[in-house]
């Protein structure tokens, strides 16, 4: 995993440098030189670079580049944003530098006839942007739109000016860049969208910053093996765990039959699917390797399904529970005895999920752990918010939510988001819009059932499951289109992923 800093992170890595011995002005030189190094390669020979420098550490990171750059014989000039008595300390001492040095410092756009393959850097804004860019730096960010727009390269430094670097949201405006140059480790805002897509090629570089440890991370290929044991050579379908999946009904059989299916393509040693006695025949007829249990036909599920349920869940070692359940108004009830009940790990999803929100207490009488993985709408049924807000605030939701119910959440969406109760918070960078289809959720709930039942705790069972999800995802994409990708292609692509892994 890689760590991702916040911004108040950011500020105590570099108090803590300095506290160490390693004063502002270097850490400033340091990373003005890897932006000068960044951009030169960005270039060619002939290259024509623009630093659009802001009035504040940012900005300052800038004029150290365009030193450097001027120093190695580039073509460099300086576009001074905002006005100069504003500078403070370093940023002021490095402005003086860059002018006693002979780059041209400009403070109009009118100076630059910039052509396709120059290169802008982007030193407007850094890690303390909290409102949107006004007046000179939005005109600067427009200008830097249409110079991109024909050709010209924009290399950010730290983040592109206009995000966030906590939410990854976009104010208007925002830089585009082709790459981005960040110092010490990821900005939080960086993986998140739309961030990860304005920031380009991103590039981590060591500046000097003391090493601290965040809560929030992300998710890598390689982190999966880390986390999914091989398989041993004298195991048995015992060693792999009994996954009870709850799911289906008439005319859903298909809701339950991917999680089934996906499951089993998890390595779950035995999966049996519980569903309403109409649908058991379609659910198994996908695949003769799942197992069945009928559920009495109801219009909805509820307490009368309470000793059937308890009965096909003894010796399971996890359960799934919601994908295309029968809801109804007593549906809840029924899930508050079962999670007081049951003493093994219990994932809610889809209409499990529809049939707490406005109940979220119940989720403390769990007896074991519990994870839930909403999509956006259904987060905001669980917190009593709207989807816009829950959208603006992904981190906070997820990490709020997590936290006072005791659970382990997957926020879905583009760059979904594991959180656990302690606070710490995982970003999965894998996954593609060919996804957005009907039934990848019911896989995803699967494949994490089958690793709760493998016995992998249920942060790392969820941060596994959504990882290798969008992994199947990518391959499935590459093979069929994003726009031809639909669910059960997921379920065929995770051989690719376990043979990568050599699992």
């Amino acid at each position: 995993m890689q760590p991702l800093l916040t911004s108040a992170e950011t500020r105590a890595a570099e108090a803590e440098a300095e506290r160490r011995g390693l004063p502002a002005s270097i850490l400033m030189e340091n990373a003005g030189t890897a932006v000068a190094d960044a951009a030169a390669k960005l270039g060619g020979a002939g290259t024509r670079f623009l630093v659009v420098a802001g009035p504040g550490n940012n900005g300052g990171d800038g004029y150290v580049a365009a030193r450097k750059l001027h120093a190695a014989g580039r073509q460099v000039d300086v576009w001074r944003v905002g006005d100069p008595a504003r500078l403070r300390g370093d940023a002021a001492r490095n402005h003086a530098a860059v002018e006693q040095s002979g780059v041209p410092v400009h403070s109009s756009v009118a100076a630059f006839p910039l052509r396709a393959g120059d290169v802008v850097v982007d030193a407007l804004f850094g890690t303390g942007l909290a409102r949107a860019p006004e007046g000179e730096a939005a005109d600067a960010i427009r200008q830097m739109h249409r110079w991109r727009a024909e050709g010209v390269r924009v290399l950010a430094v730290d983040l592109p000016s206009g995000l966030s670097s906590d939410s990854g949201r976009a104010f208007e405006p925002c830089v585009a860049a082709d790459r981005t140059v960040t110092f010490g480790a990821q900005k939080l805002g960086l993986a998140l969208e739309p961030g990860a897509t304005l920031a380009g090629n991103i590039d981590v570089v060591d500046i000097g910053l003391a090493e601290l440890t965040p809560s929030t991370w992300l998710l890598e290929p390689s982190d999966g093996p880390r986390w999914l044991p091989p398989r041993r050579s004298d195991s048995n379908k015992g060693t792999y765990g009994h996954l009870l999946v709850v799911a289906g009904s008439r005319g859903k059989s298909g809701a339950a039959a991917l999680a089934g299916l996906a499951a089993l393509r998890s390595g779950v040693g035995l999966c049996t699917v519980a569903t309403p006695v109409d649908a058991l025949s379609d659910v198994q007829g996908h695949a003769p390797e799942l197992m069945g249990v009928a559920l009495p036909a109801a219009a909805v599920l509820g307490p009368t399904h309470l000793d059937v349920l308890l009965a096909a869940a003894e010796g399971k070692d996890a359960l799934v529970i919601g994908p295309g359940i029968p809801r109804g108004s007593e549906t809840h009830a029924l899930l508050a005895e079962l999670l007081a009940r049951l003493d093994v790990p219990v994932l809610l999803d889809a209409d499990g999920l529809n049939a707490i929100a406005g109940h979220p207490e119940l989720l403390g009488r769990a007896r074991a752990p519990v994870v839930l993985t909403p999509h956006p709408g259904e987060m905001a049924r669980l917190a009593g918010r709207s989807v816009a807000d829950v959208q603006a605030d992904r981190i906070g939701t997820a990490r709020g939510f997590a936290r006072t119910h005791r659970a382990v959440l997957v926020l879905k969406g583009a760059r979904s988001l594991v959180a656990d109760p302690g606070g710490q918070l995982r970003v999965n960078p894998t996954g593609n819009p060919g996804m957005a289809t009907g039934g990848t959720g019911d896989v995803l709930s699967g494949m994490i059932g089958a690793f709760l039942a493998q016995g992998l705790a249920p942060m790392d069972a969820a941060s596994v499951g959504v990882l290798a999800h969008g992994l199947a995802g990518d391959a499935a994409a590459r093979r069929w289109g994003r726009l031809g990708v639909i669910a059960s292609d997921l379920t065929a692509a995770l051989g690719e992923v376990w043979t990568a892994w050599e699992r």
